[in-house]
């Protein structure tokens, strides 16, 4: 029985989050993938903590008729800040008394971990139903606490005035600069060259920050063109993290929940798809960005190999001259013969019978007949 590698082994992911880039690189490299990180923003912590505490106190004094959090990180760092303080206990006891609005399941979460349990939760994830539904309610006279997300105030606590109410943003954090601006310049470049099988994005903000190198740089045809031939998956956590991407023409890959281990789930069923592999009488192979793996074990083939291989399984069993295989060859050589020692040497790296040659006609894989 033949044994099987990690389901990503050969795979190159890049990841542009901060938050949680170490969990998601753990869940992707567990499965084989080669994970770079470089994060599209970076997260400002805990901005002007002494009035954040003289907002808790308050609260813990007066209350509030309605709290909203909107995301888990935010939340979670608020109490975190109370704890501190000595204002913890005293801050959730002030919060069971509280109606609570959590914007998407993230926040939602965060609040049951800290034994409250939220009054509604907008599940599309954006402040804009949030506002829909408190405005529609009625808030007239009322106190409501807004927990800021990344971006700052995206215009809920407006139209909370607007209707009448009373509204106050907590900021417990804020998006920044990127930690390495430099990485990121380099990670748009190498996934326009081709290096990545996937780029992975967690928030609106990264994405949108991400794309704004993408166009600094105008790479954004070349991502596109990848993209189309299926040799670049863009994947976004949830349908807010990928209005941005799709508003520059991409079609990012979407898990049915919006959940870290959701996306997960959704790269290896996307990666490792029958579909995107060749059956060939040695195994499955399957051609990455940067490597090719047969049955998920990655094979030791040099990047012209690696060129070939790629060519000969854009088509499984046409046969491509020399002078084909030449063209995609790295180099600017016209020898025909420098294609048949390319051949020869990937012959010798892969030691199994993938690639055939065609009497006076080129090369072709060697596609297996058994449909299984």
């Amino acid at each position: 029985m033949t044994t099987l590698g990690p389901v990503l082994a050969g795979t190159q992911i890049l990841v542009t989050a901060q938050r949680r880039a170490g969990d998601l690189s753990l869940a992707l490299g567990r499965r084989g993938a080669s994970v770079t990180v470089a994060a599209s923003l970076g997260v400002e912590s805990h901005i002007d903590e002494d009035t954040l505490l003289a907002q808790t106190r308050q609260m813990v004094a007066t209350g509030a008729d309605i709290v909203v959090v909107t995301t888990g990180i935010g939340f979670r760092g608020w109490l975190d800040t109370a704890e501190t303080a000595g204002l913890g206990h005293d801050l959730v006891e002030a919060l069971r008394g509280t109606r609570l609005v959590a914007r998407g399941p993230k926040a939602r979460g965060a609040l049951q971990a800290a034994g409250l349990v939220p009054d509604w939760v907008a599940e599309s994830e954006t402040s804009a139903e949030i506002a829909d539904f408190l405005v529609t309610e009625g808030v007239q006279g009322l106190t409501i606490a807004v927990q800021h997300h990344g971006a700052g105030d995206d215009g809920l606590e407006k139209r909370l005035a607007a209707a009448g109410g009373r509204p106050f943003g907590l900021v417990v954090y804020r998006w920044g600069p990127p930690p390495d601006p430099e990485a990121v310049e380099q990670s748009v470049r190498d996934a326009a060259a081709g290096a990545y099988d996937s780029v992975v994005f967690t928030s609106a903000p990264g994405s949108a920050a991400w794309l704004t190198v993408v166009r600094r740089l105008g790479v954004g045809d070349e991502l596109r063109r990848l993209e189309t031939d299926g040799r670049l998956v863009l994947a976004a956590v949830g349908p807010v993290t990928a209005d941005p991407l799709r508003s520059e023409g991409f079609d990012p890959l979407l898990p049915e929940r919006s959940r870290l281990g959701a996306l997960v789930r959704s790269l290896v069923m996307k990666l490792g798809d029958a579909s995107d592999n060749v059956r060939t009488d040695a195994g499955r192979l399957r051609v990455r960005a940067t490597a090719a793996t047969l049955d998920h074990e990655i094979l030791p083939v040099s990047p012209s190999g690696l060129t070939i291989l790629r060519a000969l399984a854009a088509e499984p069993g046409t046969v491509r001259s020399r002078e084909e295989l030449l063209m995609v060859l790295p180099g600017d050589s016209d020898d025909p013969h420098s294609a048949e020692v390319a051949v020869a040497r990937l012959r010798e790296a892969i030691g199994r019978p993938i690639v055939q040659t065609v009497v006076k006609r080129g090369y072709r894989l060697a596609v297996s007949e058994d449909p299984a």
